[in-house]
């Protein structure tokens, strides 16, 4: 870490309650910390469970959905919590301030998780609706309150602050599967996503009861809305509202609806949104033709992300079903439920993390560069496809495959996920356009979204064959191959980064 803390930032962070601090931190970070860890639990939680319950039969509860139609649901979901990102951020700058916004999200995110625990579908599927916008307005917020309580940006101790508090998210995401997905499966499914909900109300109530130990920017509006703003945002919002609910009413009212009337949508929603804000950055006068060859780079960066979340994110998915229905309980005599292995790439991350950043460092001037660090994660991503591809060819016919397939899938995943995702983050603010400095932190969520929504039309389209050693084989290789042209063209990729390295 950087020099030691001057007086001036020391006074600035200490908290004022006898200066009692958390890990050397101000005592707000122990706030943050706990309610991100109990809402991450949360989210793991019930997404363990979620394609195992709408796959499920309905003699054992579940929503009989076919397996690439569960799959596909849970892509669309998991893609409109990213795409939600965006408004979250937008909402706590001009209406709530960060403060308000979380515990607004909190509540929200409760209410769904327990609507979820009503044994109704429709009520089901509300409350998933429910948990995407209040993950959404959490998610691109919780994170910017961590930064708040370190006014000076050249404090030592802020990276070590987030280093903390991502530890807490790796913390409630291991212990979530091993909880709600053991009730979950074992006892009643409705019973495991009420506790999901319980553990959101405990991330709540730890919330509001130390939301004096925050910052008093965490408080603040930092752009509020003109009453003309407002006044338009209503009627624009009014009338988009509208126009969907007519549009749905009319295929209810004519007995066309299926859930495939949303999942396409949605997923094409997810692709075409990226899509439209880059064109509409790069054809802004206001930026500099610097920063406009930045962003044309920072698309590169972008479209390799989209491709390796599109095989990440599988792992609630894709990953789950062949647990369930392909994978052996059992280890060395101790039987344990499918859903326990979502423990472990959490698990993986907090064990690996530590190493791999401590290698970079050592690297010194051998470091790779951005540009390969990405190449890297797109090739581990796709080998981890590769060894699903062998995977699945020894569960041929029926047999059950020794847990260990999965255990090296998620470890290939985690090396390739530490490669990619935290250069991500960086090359993101580094590359982005003054005027877009913000709103390309929200693009970057978007990434996530175009992979998920990428999945889900593969699973859409495949149907069955989703599960099958030749989808496996073709995602895997698009994937290292997309690697390979990082590596290929970084050159050109470079040079369109200007100064950035």
């Amino acid at each position: 870490m950087a020099s030691s803390l001057t007086k001036d930032a020391a006074a600035q962070a200490t908290p004022a309650n006898g200066g009692k601090t958390f890990f050397g931190h101000p005592r707000g970070l122990a706030t943050l910390f706990m309610t991100e860890m109990w809402e991450r639990f949360s989210f793991y939680g019930m997404r363990a469970l979620l394609v195992l319950y709408l796959v499920a039969p309905a003699s054992k509860g579940g929503l009989a959905f076919a397996a690439a139609t569960g799959a596909a649901i849970y892509s669309v979901y998991n893609a409109t919590v990213y795409l939600l990102a965006m408004p979250g951020g937008w909402i706590a700058d001009r209406l709530w301030g960060p403060r308000k916004t979380v515990a607004v999200a909190g509540t929200i995110i409760m209410i769904g998780h327990f609507l979820l625990a009503v044994p109704f579908e429709a009520s089901f599927f509300v409350g998933l609706v429910f948990i995407a916008v209040g993950s959404g307005l959490l998610k691109a917020n919780i994170s910017t309150m961590v930064g708040h309580l370190y006014p000076d940006r050249n404090d030592p101790r802020r990276d070590g602050a987030f280093t903390i508090f991502y530890m807490g998210i790796n913390l409630g995401a291991f212990a979530a599967p091993l909880v709600i997905g053991t009730v979950g499966q074992s006892v009643n499914w409705h019973l495991g996503f009420a506790l999901a909900g319980v553990g959101m109300a405990l991330g709540l109530g730890q919330f509001l009861l130390g939301t004096r130990h925050l910052a008093e920017e965490s408080h603040r509006v930092p752009a509020p809305l003109r009453a003309e703003e407002r006044s338009a945002l209503l009627k624009k919002s009014g009338m988009w509202a509208g126009a969907a609910v007519v549009f749905y009413a009319i295929v209810v009212a004519t007995g066309s609806f299926t859930i495939n009337w949303a999942l396409w949508p949605l997923s094409l929603a997810g692709l075409a949104l990226p899509a439209l804000y880059f064109v509409k950055i790069r054809r802004d006068k206001e930026i500099t033709t610097d920063e406009r060859s930045k962003v044309t780079g920072y698309i590169w960066f972008f479209i390799a992300a989209a491709v390796f979340w599109m095989i990440y994110d599988q792992s609630g998915s894709t990953l789950t079903v062949f647990a369930s229905d392909n994978t052996a309980s059992k280890l060395f005599g101790f039987d344990f439920p499918s859903s326990w292995f979502q423990s472990l790439n959490p698990l993986y991350i907090m064990a690996l993390a530590p190493f791999v950043a401590m290698l970079w460092v050592r690297l010194k001037d051998r470091n790779p560069s951005t540009t390969v660090k990405f190449a890297y994660g797109l090739i581990g991503i796709g080998l981890s496809f590769g060894v699903m591809m062998l995977a699945q060819a020894a569960a041929a016919g029926g047999a059950k495959v020794t847990p260990l397939w999965l255990a090296m899938v998620y470890l290939v995943q985690t090396v390739a996920e530490l490669c990619l995702s935290p250069v991500g983050l960086s090359v993101t603010t580094k590359l982005a356009p003054a005027k877009y400095a913000g709103q390309m932190m929200g693009l970057w969520f978007l990434a996530v979204t175009a992979g998920d929504c990428t999945a889900a039309i593969i699973q859409l389209v495949a149907g069955n064959a989703f599960l099958s050693e030749a989808s496996f084989a073709i995602q895997g290789a698009v994937a290292a191959l997309a690697g390979v042209a990082v590596i290929v063209y970084r050159k050109r990729i470079i040079a369109l980064m200007g100064d950035v390295h």
